[in-house]
């Protein structure tokens, strides 16, 4: 059995232990038997473990005891599992600059303007009104430039430190975005209905959540909402320099949002979606992503469901199936880990808005 051996670097400042966790012990964040020991010099970490010769790719990340304490990329973003072949020499030392639990760090000088614009807009379609406010580039007012624009759902919980189940951060991921030259977008963030909120994510008139009333409020989003911010903000109002994302409930409508306006959304932004709703799109609506091009961003967490990941994955083969490889770019991001809240959001929006607007 060969022996290898981790080695990390890592800032010296935090006392917490280091574990490795990998799917060589089932993932396991703070296992006693892979905590590593401190290096030489500080703010170093090694541990050495024996692997059965049939194992010739490993995958792992490095934590503080807890998955709410993982590595995080620079910018305090998720990153992807490292892989190791066990069978080759191990050389390389591995680096983590940042952990979860650290807080993210950004300039408040970039944070964005958040502007209401109307804690009651009105939705012809649904006969309700809606808080609806505008994350703009922080310096949106000193300049003349015009910004492509990502609608977001479900806005109580999205830049708001206290909302009841957490909060994407969004107001502070775009401050660390900026400061790396990637803040120039702007966020139209939509509250969702609170007790109309599953109907209006519904697009199904006739699913196992009931009556939906999303295509009634996804006419809402592309026939007033969009209308409205391309008139009053700066935007690049083209398909391409529009997206529309969300998160569970959130996710799946925003997919539908794609579907039925193929020529309005060519970014989406699909967090954990409730496919279980409907896990076998209609064909006759998945021909109309005939017309779509451009670029989707599906995220899930195999620790939400059984169901969550089997049914993204048949959901993007279905996509791709009628829309064509050529035309549609859909980067597919899994966490053995990951789990349903906001924060795990949170920590996969900024890579997820980096690849769909800043990216070649």
């Amino acid at each position: 059995m060969p022996e290898r051996t981790f080695r990390l670097s890592t800032p010296e400042h935090d006392d917490r232990p280091v574990f490795v966790a990998g799917s060589f012990n089932g993932w396991r964040e703070a296992d006693e038997q892979y905590q590593m020991r401190a290096g030489t010099a500080p703010g170093t970490y090694e541990l050495t473990v024996s692997f059965p010769l049939s194992t010739e790719r490993i995958e792992y990340k490095y934590t503080r005891g807890g998955w709410e304490c993982v590595e995080l990329g620079p910018a305090g973003e998720s990153t992807a599992n490292r892989v190791r072949n066990p069978q080759e020499e191990w050389h390389d030392e591995d680096h983590v600059s940042r952990w979860g639990g650290d807080g993210l760090h950004f300039r408040s000088d970039l944070l964005p303007v958040i502007e209401v614009i109307n804690e009651a807009f009105e939705i012809p379609q649904l006969i309700r009104t809606r808080r609806v406010a505008a994350l703009l580039p922080h310096d949106y007012h000193e300049t003349d430039k015009r910004y492509p624009v990502l609608y977001l759902q479900d806005g109580q919980n999205l830049f708001d430190d206290y909302a009841p189940y957490g909060s994407w951060g969004v107001d502070k991921q775009l401050a660390s975005l900026a400061e790396r030259g990637m803040g120039d977008v702007i966020i139209v963030a939509i509250d969702h209905a609170a007790e109309q909120r599953i109907s209006e994510f519904n697009p199904s008139p006739n699913s196992k959540l009931g009556m939906g009333e999303g295509r009634k409020y996804l006419r809402f989003l592309v026939e007033t909402l969009k209308p409205y911010v391309d008139q009053h903000f700066r935007t690049r109002p083209e398909a391409e320099f529009t997206g529309i994302g969300g998160s569970s409930l959130g996710g799946l409508i925003s997919i539908y949002a794609g579907i039925f306006y193929p020529k309005a959304y060519q970014r989406l932004m699909i967090f954990s979606p409730s496919l279980w709703v409907s896990p076998n799109i209609p064909f006759h609506l998945m021909r109309l992503v005939q017309q779509f091009r451009g670029r989707i961003y599906l995220y899930g967490g195999e620790a939400e469901s059984k169901t969550m990941v089997p049914n993204m994955l048949h959901f993007r083969k279905q996509f791709l199936a009628q829309a064509g490889t050529e035309n549609v770019d859909i980067r597919t991001e899994i966490d053995p880990q990951g789990q349903h809240n906001e924060a795990r959001w949170g920590q996969e929006f900024p890579k997820a808005l980096e690849w769909l607007f800043f990216s070649e």
